[in-house]
């Protein structure tokens, strides 16, 4: 069979020209002094068959669905929402020579391990230790002997008779360089003092900030009374032949979009943004963290190279290996069993057929039967979930990244894997312990007002008798933001950079 692509429009026969405007222009009404050959109006003699109803050639346009589905939205009363979240329970360290101040060497000749200065020495005299090189394939066991809580560095003695140096015997052997170790138990004399010094739980915290999203729309008292021979036709089942509701009604849709949009595209403004000054306020007053950005500043990217590229952990997805580098890494995590996999529509290709293919032995390459599939029967290809070691992982198309005017336009994120988990936190509002989702919405609300999803009217038309305006403006407002606790266990898919 053929490669498939080089038939189609890659942008496909579709307008992105903005369908709502400012001002009534000629594409927004019917011209009935065109009398050209090529004229679409009532100005000639044969009245032309009319269809009333909008053709909706765009099925549903609506994105919002993707938090009510992986979360929860809970109120606040406070400009700012913070939690904490566990630190690892065993003390490790690993070389990073990337992060600034976190690196782990020793000297060979002595001994002796320097961590960097973003590095707390929690090793104590006593402890014994399991130490690597940086690629983790040669490993060695040694005990502590000499540590200073307020130094960073601490002296080991390895079990076996080699010092961290060559020997004639070949023995593992460390040089001068990078190393990982951990902790992995203590060892003392008969009648000697216990352990010197105690460990204190430790916490990250974190914060995120509700913003003010907004929108508007306005119609005049003579607009408002003018009806139109078009027939409504909106997603939220607005009908009737008043023009203004269905621009009423697609400002609420795209306004309720827009509230999921902003929380997983929102960004904290940076110290060298201008966004702050725009808005009036202080760096640390603007912007919102969004899941985007809160998996790429605290969870784990999985990049996709270029196509044929097999190198193991290269991220293709084209092969059950380089998904095998995922759960490998969720297992360092909080290895969380069951996840959701929302994806575009040519990484949810990808993962189907790595899974197909894990399964193609029947005729023609087909298994017949494992997938529900017969000879007589249409074929079915598509998978919605899946099993791999000890994890579920259950799959969806996330429209959003499917979408033309949204994130289709672009190419750099391919779908992200949410954990099924919960937290249990206290609620100060309701008094008692509750069960929270790892990613959820808080919203602005008191018993004075409610920003979760506000709208009002205000002018002298459509019931509103607020000012002497000839028109009716509705306004949409909200306060919110949204939390992603344990980052960690997400996965953000991207794509070449």
């Amino acid at each position: 069979m053929g490669k498939f692509g080089t038939g189609i429009d890659p942008l496909g026969k579709f307008s992105l020209t903005p369908t709502p405007t400012k001002t009534a222009l000629v594409g927004n009404y019917l011209d009935f002094t065109d009398t050209g050959a090529n004229s679409n109006n009532f100005a000639q003699q044969y009245l032309p068959e009319l269809y009333e109803a909008e053709v909706e050639r765009y099925g549903n346009r609506t994105l919002s669905g993707f938090l009510r589905m992986v979360g929860a939205e809970m109120p606040m009363t406070s400009d700012q929402v913070v939690w904490s979240e566990q630190n690892r329970l065993h003390i490790g360290y690993k070389n990073d020579a990337v992060t600034p101040n976190s690196t782990v060497s020793i000297v060979a000749a002595t001994g002796v391990v320097t961590l960097g200065t973003a590095l707390e020495n929690s090793v104590r005299v006593g402890n014994t230790v399991v130490v690597s090189s940086a690629d983790g394939l040669r490993t060695l066991k040694a005990y502590v002997s000499v540590a200073d809580a307020g130094a960073q560095t601490f002296t080991l003695l390895p079990y076996t008779q080699q010092l961290f140096s060559s020997n004639a015997a070949g023995d593992v052997t460390f040089g001068d360089e990078a190393v990982n170790l951990f902790v992995y138990g203590s060892e003392f004399a008969k009648g000697k003092p216990g352990m010197q010094g105690s460990l204190e739980a430790s916490f990250q915290q974190y914060s995120n900030k509700p913003i003010i999203i907004k929108d508007t729309y306005e119609i005049s008292g003579s607009d408002a009374a003018q009806i139109g021979w078009v027939e409504v036709a909106a997603e939220d089942g607005t009908s009737g032949y008043l023009w203004y509701l269905k621009s009423e009604g697609e400002t609420r849709l795209r306004f309720q979009d827009y509230l999921e949009m902003a929380m997983v595209e929102g960004e904290l403004a940076g110290n060298g943004s201008t966004v702050a000054a725009a808005l009036n306020t202080t760096v640390t007053s603007a912007g919102t963290e969004g899941l985007f950005a809160a998996v790429k500043a605290r969870g784990n990217v999985y990049q996709n190279y270029a196509s044929g590229d097999v190198t193991p952990g290269a991220g293709n997805r084209s092969a059950l290996q380089d998904f095998d580098f995922i759960l490998q890494n969720l297992d360092k995590q909080g290895a969380i069993e069951e996840n959701m996999l929302f994806l575009n529509r040519s990484t949810s290709l990808d993962f189907d057929d790595m899974l197909a293919a894990q399964n193609a032995y029947g005729a023609g390459g087909t298994s017949y039967g494992v997938f529900e599939n017969s000879e007589e029967m249409a074929l079915n290809l598509g998978f919605d979930g899946f099993r791999r070691g000890s994890y579920d992982f259950y799959k969806t198309d996330w429209k959003y990244l499917n979408d033309a005017s949204t994130r289709g336009l672009v190419k750099d994120i391919d779908g992200v894997l949410v954990p099924a988990g919960t937290s249990t936190v206290y609620d100060q509002m309701l008094g008692t312990n509750i069960r929270r989702p790892f990613l959820h919405v808080r919203y602005r609300a008191s018993e004075a007002d409610d920003r979760r999803m506000k709208s009002w009217l205000t002018g002298s038309v459509g019931g509103a008798a607020t000012s002497d305006l000839d028109a009716m403006t509705v306004n949409f407002l909200s306060e919110r933001c949204l939390v992603t606790q344990a980052a960690n266990n997400f996965v953000l898919f991207t794509a070449t950079v």
